[in-house]
């Protein structure tokens, strides 16, 4: 299993959450957060703004739906502007439903 964390423009967020759905990606935490990528923020004149607001969507995903997943994110959320964001893979060891005090072997 893996974690998919997309850091998007929150602009962009209902067109990926619908997107996401269509395709059966159903379960996501959606996160309001800021920051800033390599170009360092924005300048506008004389104004700097260093930190941005950005949308963080994490989606616990199964290891063969992984490309499926990344390849929507990357479509939908894209413009092909500087601050679409980034998508970060990542490893899930273990996965447990709350309710049930079991852990998940697929999602």
């Amino acid at each position: 299993m893996k974690m998919v964390k997309a850091i998007i423009r929150p602009e962009r967020l209902y067109d990926l959450i619908s997107a996401l759905e269509k395709k059966d990606f159903r379960g996501m935490t959606v996160v309001e957060v800021f920051g800033r990528g390599k170009e360092g923020g924005l300048c506008f004149g004389e104004r700097q703004y260093y930190e941005l607001a950005k949308t963080l969507v994490m989606i616990a995903v199964n290891d063969d739906r992984v490309d499926e997943l990344v390849d929507t994110i990357i479509k939908t959320a894209g413009s092909g502007l500087f601050g679409d964001g980034k998508v970060f893979v990542c490893d899930l060891e273990e996965v447990w439903t709350i309710r049930t005090g079991k852990m998940d072997e697929r999602l």
